[in-house]
């Protein structure tokens, strides 16, 4: 299976951030792993990755959707004013424990390619892996 680019890790559970990045770091999925605890820390993640290097493959977001500061739909409606090449290269999946349906109907208008419940698992992460990259 070839790598991600990336993954992005936008949560302000600093527990959540740490047990998903270890477990993606196991299974060696991406040359890069960002951490961010909001929205508009995780756009500056976005924009130094892209200026050190262009993002030739794909890049794995999963957003968390409350956050304080920027949260997870500002983040998302944000993305829509990055450069064209660095809007292709993401897969953003809101990572939540649930969501109520306005946030869900909200969802539709903004750059965002599914939805992982957490916590994150080896089998969600092989699921996410064959819908959105086909590994």
């Amino acid at each position: 299976m070839s790598k991600l680019s990336a993954v992005l890790l936008i949560d302000d559970d600093p527990a959540t951030n740490h047990l998903n990045e270890r477990l993606l770091r196991r299974l060696d999925l991406a040359d890069h792993y960002l951490l961010a605890s909001d929205g508009a820390a995780a756009l500056r993640q976005l924009q130094q990755l892209a200026a050190a290097q262009p993002l030739p493959g794909r890049v794995l977001v999963l957003l968390d959707l409350l956050m304080p500061g920027m949260d997870g739909m500002g983040f998302a409606a944000a993305v829509r004013q990055l450069p064209a090449a660095v809007q292709g290269a993401l897969v953003i999946l809101v990572h939540t424990l649930n969501m109520n349906s306005h946030d869900l109907g909200r969802l539709d208008s903004l750059p965002i390619a599914g939805l992982v419940s957490k916590p994150l698992t080896e089998e969600k992460l092989a699921t996410v892996l064959q819908l959105h990259f086909g590994h």
